[in-house]
C-alpha cells in the first residue's frame, strides 16, 4: 500500500554533546523518501529516505556552515545522506526494530532504529494517517566525521555519540478507481 510522508508533521532531529556539557540539537530541513508500509505483515515494510546534507539546521549559522564543511558532512562533495531499510523485526503490537544501511560521505554502515507505532486516525478530510517515532544512537566517527578539538580542562569540544530521533506521519494514498469506459 502506498503512503505519503506528511512533511509538515514529520521531522528528522539529532543531538550531540557540546564541550561534554550541553546537548546541541538540530534538524534536517529537506528530505524525502518512500515508505511501503505493509499493514498485514509489518515485517515486509520498506523504508528509503534521502536527506539533503546542506539542509542541516542547528539555529546557529556559523556552526551550520562548519557542519556542512569538509570537517563534517562535506555537503558540497556528498550532497545527501541516505537510509535504506534491510529488515523489520516486529517486537510486539506497536514496537519494532528497523534495520538498515545509513550512508554518510559515501560510507555505508548498518544501524538499528527502535520504532514505535503511535497509532492511526482519520482526518476531517477523509484521509487516514499513521504515526511512527524512531530513535537510534550512532558514533559519528564510524562515518568519517572525526573533527574535534581537545579542551584545556579535559574532554573534547564535540561528542562522538549522536542521538537521532525521527517522527513520521504517513498518509494512506487511496487507490484511484478506474473511470468507466464511455461509449
Amino acid at each position: 500500500m502506498a503512503y505519503q510522508i506528511d512533511q509538515s508533521h514529520s521531522q528528522i532531529q539529532f543531538s550531540v554533546r557540546h564541550m561534554m556539557l550541553a546537548k546541541v540539537r538540530g534538524v534536517f530541513e529537506k528530505w524525502s523518501g518512500t515508505i511501503e508500509l505493509d499493514e498485514q505483515n509489518p515485517a515486509r515494510t520498506t523504508v528509503d529516505i534521502t536527506i539533503d546534507a546542506a539542509s542541516i539546521n542547528t539555529k546557529e549559522d556559523q556552526r551550520d556552515g562548519h557542519l556542512r564543511s569538509p570537517d563534517f558532512l562535506n555537503a558540497e562533495q556528498y550532497p545527501s545522506l541516505r537510509f535504506k531499510s534491510t529488515k523489520v523485526e516486529v517486537q510486539g503490537s506497536n514496537r519494532a526494530k528497523l534495520y538498515g544501511d545509513l550512508t554518510i560521505r559515501d560510507i555505508t554502515k548498518p544501524v538499528v532504529l527502535d520504532v514505535e507505532f503511535q497509532g492511526s486516525a482519520k482526518s476531517p478530510w477523509g484521509t487516514t494517517s499513521y504515526g511512527f517515532s524512531g530513535s537510534t544512537k550512532m558514533n559519528r566517527e564510524d562515518w568519517g566525521l572525526t573533527w574535534n578539538q581537545a579542551l584545556e580542562t579535559g574532554g573534547v569540544l564535540v561528542g562522538k555519540e549522536v542521538q537521532i530521533d525521527i517522527d513520521l506521519e504517513l498518509v494512506k494514498v487511496e487507490a484511484q478507481q478506474p473511470e468507466a469506459a464511455t461509449a
